[in-house]
Parts: structure tokens; sequence; C-alpha cells
């Protein structure tokens, strides 16, 4: 298989965003943003993610010149046999996919509109419109419901996202569930690359997958990108408490390593019998987070595998603007540390957390440097106006890093709060 150049070259805001499969001849090219001064291709091979491609886009190129420039510079494309394409995965499992939502009716039905597009059949779309105060919700689901057949309306009263996801597993029909965020368009062979996974290895319990940037057109669109790891393509592999173990001392707390809560599959059956999600944990609870590191390190647990594949592709749109971005990461560090303080007070992982917490510690110590180089416009990334003023949008690391660390500080708290809060 061919490989795509490494993304190299910090870029000039704003940013376009799209995909090339260099196997295949697109029948409709998409268009760049309005006013992109950048590009960044995601380079795929019969649907395989190799890398990213990325570099100036000069006024007046066409999509077309571009296309054909960047599959000038890549090595051709290998033959590949049936069984190696992503599209010829057997449709053997009923899969239901689950939106979690609660009033955001235009990013719900740009969301629907991409699932109906989803190319694999045996197949429900599950909305779960959680603690709605207003129609909006379902009557975007309605209208979606009288051209598809598949799509089904249900509501939580209870707010909470983990409630919300609870939900859809006590109504979800299919032996593979499948989450999705809202704000998240996603691949038409998504669900063939998150069912391939299942069926890497017959123990395998939770299918992760690759999430790709949709667009930066501002600087905190720039830093989030930088500072998530499940953009990044990464080959695919196996994980478990066994063979597949990675020579990690934080494994398996570390974050994002698995992948996220915006693109993963479950064993419908196997979810069940560990009880869910955390309630505790996730958004709308105190904690704001972390129900998806839980769920992969229970799956885990209970002696099953999680399989990364790659060819599950999803775009997500960031946080535009700063104060988004302030609650996001204030987000990211309480539930991260909800998190941490579940499975220290949980007696049977407490003797294995303990272990990896002093590397843990480490590791949170280099936060700072991280958050530095994301907004600082190094490698890999947009250029960020550092020096320009808040209403510019500016991304100043120091503030960006003082809500995340005072989100760290709380989350043991919070994780308390939630648990009071369910009754636990």
């Amino acid at each position: 298989m061919a490989e795509a150049a490494p993304a190299e070259r910090v870029l000039e805001l704003p940013v376009w965003c799209g995909e090339l499969d260099v196997a295949e001849v697109p029948a409709l090219l998409p268009r760049p943003t309005r006013g992109a001064r950048s590009y960044r291709l995601l380079v795929r091979e019969h649907g395989e993610p190799l890398g990213y491609v990325q570099g100036p886009l000069e006024a007046g190129t066409s999509v077309e010149e571009l296309f054909r420039r960047v599959r000038s510079e890549l090595p051709p494309p290998a033959p590949a046999a049936p069984a190696e394409r992503l599209r010829d995965v057997a449709q053997a499992r009923r899969v239901t996919i689950a939106v979690c939502t609660r009033e955001r009716p235009a990013d719900l039905q740009r969301c629907l509109e991409r699932l109906r597009a989803v190319r694999y059949r045996p197949l429900e779309l599950l909305v779960v419109d959680n603690a709605p105060a207003s129609r909006a919700t379902r009557d975007v689901v309605a209208r979606a419901a009288a051209h598809d057949a598949r799509v089904r309306y249900v509501v939580e009263p209870r707010p909470g996202l983990s409630r919300a996801r609870n939900r859809a597993l006590a109504e979800a029909s299919g032996e593979v569930l499948a989450f999705t965020d809202d704000d998240v368009h996603v691949d038409p062979w998504w669900v063939h690359g998150l069912v391939r996974g299942f069926d890497r290895r017959p123990d395998v319990g939770c299918v992760t997958g690759l999430v790709a940037t949709a667009g930066i057109g501002t600087a905190p669109e720039a830093y989030f990108d930088r500072r998530v790891p499940w953009a990044h393509v990464r080959p695919h592999r196996l994980y478990d408490l066994d063979d597949q173990r990675l020579d990690d001392p934080m494994y398996p707390y570390a974050a994002g390593v698995f992948g996220t809560g915006a693109n993963f599959a479950l064993d419908t059956a196997l979810m069940r019998r560990l009880g869910g999600f955390d309630e505790a944990l996730g958004a709308g609870s105190p904690s704001r987070g972390g129900e998806d590191l839980d769920a992969f390190v229970r799956v885990l647990q209970a002696g099953r595998s999680i399989s990364h594949e790659p060819a599950a592709v999803v775009w997500h749109h960031h946080r535009a603007d700063v104060d988004g971005l302030r609650r996001q990461m204030y987000g990211y560090g309480s539930g991260l540390t909800a998190f941490y303080a579940k499975h220290l007070v949980d007696r049977r992982t407490r003797g294995q957390f303990l272990r990896s917490a002093p590397h843990g510690a480490a590791r949170l110590a280099r936060v700072g440097s991280a958050s530095r180089s994301a907004a600082s416009g190094s490698s890999a990334g947009a250029a960020v106006p550092a020096g320009a003023g808040p209403a510019d949008g500016a991304v100043r690391a120091r503030d960006l890093l003082v809500r995340e660390l005072a989100g760290m500080a709380v989350g043991p708290l919070l994780y308390a709060a939630g648990r009071w809060r369910t009754g636990r």
C-alpha cells in the first residue's frame, strides 16, 4: 500500500479539509471552503486511510488541479484483492447507530443526512432526544423518518449523555451499537469499517475509528486539532490485557489511546451485561466527561479486546470560538480525573491504577508543554495568530492550560457529586 507524505508544514487559516482516494476517480469532487488559503487532504487507498497531505492553496486553483497534483506526488496505488476492500465487508451483523442529542436541530439534520447515506444495510438509526425543552429534535427526526423507515426517535427525560447512551443501549435492536455525535459527518463506508473491526477476532467487544477534522477556520479549531490524539491516522491494531497490551505504564488508563466517544461501537449484549455507561460520568453530569474512557477500560477488564479501525472514518466539527474551547478543555480535564477517581476507589482496579499513578502524574506535568505547542502553530498544524486580541479568537496557551488543570483538580470531587446524584 502506498503511504501519504507526513503533514509537516504550518498552514495559514482557513484550512480546507477534504479527502482523496488514490485508487478511485471521484465522481463528484468536493468544493473547497470559500476563502480557504490552505488544504489538508486525508489520503486513502481503497478506503484505507494512509495519512494527510497539506500545503498552501493558491488563489484560483481548482479542486481538479489540486487532486491531480497530489496524485502525481504520491506512489501509484497497489491493487487490492476483493477481501481487502472496505466495500466487500460482509453485511452479516445488524447494527444500531445511536445519536444522542439535545436542542441542536440544525446539527442533527446535517448529521442524519449523512447517516442515511451510509452504505451498510442491516441498519437502524436511533435518535435519543435527551431532556428535550422543545419539539425541535422530534420534528427533525419525523421529517427524516418520513423518507427512511430505519430512523427511530426515543426520549430520555433525564439529562446527561451517559443516561442517553443507556437509553440507546436499552432500545437498540442491533447486535452492534455504534455511537456518533450530532456535530459529526460520517463516511458512507463508516459502518463497514466498524463491522470489520468486530470480524477481526471473536473476542472483540469494542471498535473505534478515525475522527478526522472537518475544517480549520479559526485559531480555537487549530488548537484543538493539534491537542487531540484521535485525529491522527494510526494503523489498525488490537488491544487487550494479554498479548496485545501497549508498552505504556499508564495502559489501559492513558487518555485517547483507544479512541473517543464520537466514533465507537460496542457489542450490545456485552455492554448490557456490564451494566451500561456510568451515569456519574459524561457530558451533562458534574464531571462533564470520561464515560467513553471508562467504557473502553471496562470492555478490556471483561476479558474482551478493542479493535482500532482507521477506515471507520467520521469528520468532526471542533469548537470554533474561544469560550467554547475553554469550556471543552475544562470538561476534558474534569472528565479525565473523574475517570481516574472511579478506578482509584474501585477495589477491583485500585492496585493496578496505583501502580500506574506515578507515570500518570509525570504525564500530567507535561500537559503545559503540549498546550503551548498546540497554541504556537508548530509542525503539522495551522498557523495561529498568537498576538491577536481576545476579539480575534486568539488562543492563549496559559489560559487554556489553567482551565484544563482546574478541571483536573476538581474532577474527583465532581465524580463524587455525580455518584451522589445517581444514588450510588
